[in-house]
């Protein structure tokens, strides 16, 4: 009897082990964390960079009237990053890690049931009241509940069923499912606010009142339209943990802003400001010389990053009756001359979108590979027969395609979609509706871009103009889905997942404010994306993700652009930064001034 109870014991032993587990330093989703619990700093920063001095940057907008980021309402002013921290920090040089901020261990059960957060006794806001796990719950709620908090949020943070605050400084969020493998780590990136604070303001009102936070800096003043200065906070209580050595290092940081991009560049010519991200090849050709260049005032460069270029695009909406159908969407793709548009507009720099999940190993390309047609199987018969038989590529007018071809291809698939010209304008063969639509930008700049795709589109009967609106109303338009089409990219990362539901989800496509700004409402992608949710290792993360992007190009959801595989930066000669960069490219909270013009930390 008793070598029973014994057996009955260890064998339950057994069972229940893997539900029990250790704190931890921090969380990988895949495979194991770089860094020990010992480090001493990110490999990427260099922990005796100089402090001092005022970095000023440069921000193309018309205004601002929100300290809130994190709602619907309100144009946000630039760098508000600054003013909150997380419960973890992820490291830029790993695929997906994070490890501990606010949250100073972390516990996961091997059943992946729930996730704990032991918060720092020494973590504070910056009135001087220490963070409690009441404010973490606080932050929470506020987040997915509030009716004007963004929609993001919700759909991010679906499927924490509970939260349990388990004492001041312990919070648990128990889940409805076990299946979504980054659940932990994407709670570790949530911001943490005050509730003392939020309790007594509304927090979903656009507001200039300066918040409470618990970041590196504060707001030091501000004029709507012109600026934001930010000062580094010297009592700022996580300034001397590992992950923040050798980062934050500027005493303060000003946004200038500027009402184009052409004044923008021309006052860092000027030497108005410290710091340039340059996005229009153009400018990067012709622009970026003279006498500050020439005696290395001012410095260009070209930095290689190995991050996702995610699909900058043409966005269709197609909750728009002329673009429900998807041959229509299919069609419009021809009459976009990417060759001659890099060519002549952009000197060849750039390459082309192919790609969801653009210069990553996520990306597909070519045929379904075994691995991808065992996902296909079950969403065969509901799928086009190109997915499995033909590999994607975007229109393109290299010899021996050439833009006359394209647009008779053009043509051939607007009249299987039930349209044909008449007197020089597409109609509907039976609704007589004539084929007109509107492009939505917010800079002029990309006038001549559209112009050419314009033109082109005319030779079709297609009856296209361009509305271009100041930075607040497009932002407005947005967010109501108020385009037919418009410009917008859609960034990734190294380790997609709840983001997903938020990008092409259904229960998203009607969600005022949401990144689905196509109107995507397709089952078979809603299941895909629990698909890479749920993904248990690194290979089905990208077989599933692979999937995914097929099925979304074949969609044709979006025309798609360009991608540059390096970051077009200029800055002053008095900045440096570490010897090693990571896989994100630039990070200016790792750069530095320097001391009498030496490159070398004390």
């Amino acid at each position: 009897m008793y070598s029973r109870l014994l057996l009955a014991l260890a064998f339950l032993f057994c069972i229940n082990a893997n539900l029990f587990a250790t704190p931890q330093h921090g969380i990988a989703m895949h495979g194991q964390l770089k860094y020990a619990p010992s480090f001493s700093h990110f490999d990427y920063t260099n922990p005796n960079a100089l402090k001092g001095g005022t970095l000023r940057l440069g921000i193309v907008g018309d205004n601002f009237d929100s300290f809130n980021p994190y709602i619907i309402k309100g144009n946000s002013a630039a760098g508000l990053g600054y003013l909150y921290q997380h419960l973890t920090e992820g490291a830029e040089d790993e695929a997906f890690s994070e490890y501990g901020l606010i949250a100073e261990l972390v516990e996961i059960p091997g059943d992946r049931s729930s996730v704990t957060f032991y918060i720092n006794k020494n973590a504070k806001f910056n009135d001087g009241t220490a963070i409690t796990s009441n404010d973490v719950e606080f932050s929470f709620t506020a987040l997915t509940t509030h009716d004007k908090a963004q929609p993001f949020f919700n759909a991010y943070y679906a499927d924490v069923k509970s939260v349990n605050i388990i004492d001041k400084h312990t919070i648990q969020f128990l889940f409805s499912t076990n299946e979504n493998k980054e659940l932990p780590l994407i709670l570790g990136q949530m911001p943490v606010f005050s509730k003392n604070y939020w309790t007594k303001n509304d927090f979903g009102r656009a507001s200039l009142t300066p918040p409470i936070g618990n970041g590196p800096y504060k707001i030091k003043n501000f004029k709507p339209g012109r600026s934001i200065t930010y000062i580094r906070d010297e009592n700022y209580w996580a300034k001397d943990l590992p992950i923040n050595k050798g980062r934050y290092n500027f005493d303060e940081i000003i946004f200038e802003y500027y009402k184009d991009n052409t004044i923008a560049l021309e006052a860092f010519k000027a030497g108005e400001y410290d710091f340039r991200v340059e996005q229009t090849a153009r400018n990067w050709a012709n622009a970026y010389n003279g006498k500050k260049f020439d005696s290395g005032e001012l410095i260009k460069e070209e930095v290689k990053h190995q991050m996702p270029a995610g699909m900058q695009a043409f966005i269709i909406n197609t909750r728009r009756e002329i673009f429900k159908d998807p041959k229509v969407r299919k069609a419009l793709a021809y009459a976009f001359d990417f060759e001659w548009t890099n060519k002549n507009l952009f000197n060849g720099q750039y390459a082309r979108n192919q790609s969801y999940f653009e210069n990553s190993e996520l990306a597909s390309s070519g045929l379904p590979t075994p691995e991808e047609l065992i996902i296909l199987e079950p969403f065969k018969s509901q799928l086009p027969l190109s997915i499995f038989e033909q590999a994607y590529s975007v229109p393109n007018t290299n010899a021996p395609s050439s833009l006359r071809k394209n647009l008779r291809t053009a043509m051939q698939i607007l009249k299987s979609a039930g349209w044909t010209v008449q007197n020089n304008q597409l109609k509907h063969t039976e609704t007589g509706k004539v084929f007109e639509f509107e492009f939505l930008i917010a800079s002029k700049d990309f006038e001549r871009i559209v112009l050419p795709f314009i033109k082109n589109l005319q030779k079709l009967g297609i009856k296209a103009s361009i509305r271009v609106v100041d930075t607040s109303q497009y932002i407005n338009r947005r967010r109501a889905f108020d385009f037919d089409v418009m410009v917008s990219s859609i960034g990734q990362s190294n380790s997609p997942g709840n983001e997903q539901r938020e990008f092409w989800h259904s229960s998203k496509a009607n969600t005022p404010g949401s990144r689905n700004l196509s109107g995507i409402q397709d089952p078979i992608i809603d299941q895909l994306i629990n698909l890479v949710i749920a993904a248990p290792d690194r290979e089905s993360l990208i077989n599933r993700t692979k999937v995914l992007d097929r099925v979304l190009l074949s969609g044709h959801y979006v025309i798609p652009n360009w991608f540059n595989p390096v970051q077009r930066i200029a800055y002053t000669k008095r900045l440096t930064k570490p010897s090693v960069s990571p896989k994100s490219g630039v990070s200016i909270d790792t750069w530095w001034f320097k001391q009498n013009g030496s490159d070398k930390a004390l």
